[in-house]
């Protein structure tokens, strides 16, 4: 099964990346091409993309190809660098250091240069306009460590790239793959979701339990949970970090005590946090569960420390739940 096959079912795909170079480019171009004629595409990305070298390392990139009818978002100063004949849909009033983003439909084949915007509630007025315009399916090419571009409320579903650029050490690269995508993947609730939209919760804590208890500040969380009883519930909107749940798992955690967040790009925990939350038999939820459908991978650095593409794939396989793709096979 190709990567195309794996997302073939979605309106919105975001690509995001476990480090530069990862792959991002090659894959969006992957799906380009796999895109059936009779569908047109939309695509932007939240960093510039499709210039011939990469102005961080001075290794040379893939450029991105589209067909004609394809419909793409890039600042205006990257026009210049689209050699596709363009007509010009639309502007959208959002700035970016390259200028504003417009709405472009392609009228030949050609390379094209993509900057669009970097905040999310930008990127739903851009996928709005792409809608608009007659779009079929759309792509966001994401940023480096960008995990918000997972989140259901943009894309329906979600490719991670991860490779050898990320650490000279393969086994290194697994496991903070393998770390990532289990964060991503975390369980939905939904019946704490249903009462937490029905009761219209703004405070930034809901302590859950035999009594449910409004936190307006964070002053107080670590002796409150301290008190809590097995089986009970944090709620927390917004973000859970380290620098949060260290002091808690220092004071001790009830069995069976659940962190929830609304989504999985608020779970901003690092792999050894994680491993003495799970130690503490803490669980994490969220009340809407990002679909990941895919990770591929590059077996190739852009420093020079490639990995053996084969062992890499298989030991990626064995270590996370979803398909392990490795676009350029």
């Amino acid at each position: 099964m190709g990567l195309f096959d794996l997302i073939s079912q979605y309106n919105c795909v975001s690509i995001a990346g476990m480090c530069k170079n990862a792959g991002k480019t090659t894959v969006l171009n992957n799906l380009i091409s796999d895109i059936p004629e009779k569908e047109k595409p939309a695509l932007t990305s939240i960093g510039r993309d499709g210039e011939n070298v990469d102005v961080a390392t001075g290794t040379e990139k893939p450029g991105i190809y589209i067909k004609k009818g394809s419909i793409f978002a890039t600042a205006e100063n990257l026009l210049s660098y689209c050699d596709v004949t363009k007509e010009i849909l639309n502007t959208t009033g959002i700035s970016t250091p390259l200028g504003e983003v417009v709405i472009v439909r392609a009228l030949s084949d050609g390379n094209i240069q993509l900057a669009g915007p970097s905040i999310i509630n930008h990127l739903k007025q851009v996928s709005k306009l792409f809608r608009s315009y007659g779009a079929d399916r759309i792509i966001i090419d994401g940023a480096v460590g960008r995990k918000t571009l997972c989140t259901k409320t943009l894309a329906d579903a979600t490719i991670l790239c991860t490779g050898a650029s990320f650490s000279v050490n393969m086994n290194e690269t697994i496991t903070e793959t393998a770390h990532v995508c289990s964060l991503l993947m975390t369980s939905e609730l939904p019946k704490l979701r249903q009462q937490i939209e029905a009761e219209n919760l703004k405070e930034k804590y809901l302590l859950m339990g035999s009594k449910d208890i409004v936190l307006q500040d964070d002053s107080d969380i670590t002796a409150q949970i301290k008190k809590a009883k097995e089986n009970g519930m944090l709620y927390i909107n917004g973000a859970l970090t380290d620098s949060m749940l260290n002091p808690i798992i220092r004071s001790g955690i009830p069995k069976n005590f659940t962190f929830a967040v609304y989504d999985a790009s608020k779970l901003l925990i690092s792999s050894d946090c994680l491993r003495r939350l799970k130690a503490a038999k803490a669980k994490l939820g969220v009340l809407e569960a990002i679909n990941l459908a895919a990770i591929t991978i590059n077996p190739f650095s852009a420093y020079g420390n490639h990995y053996n593409s084969t062992e890499f794939k298989d030991k990626m396989t064995t270590v996370v739940p979803v398909p392990v793709i490795n676009v350029r096979e």
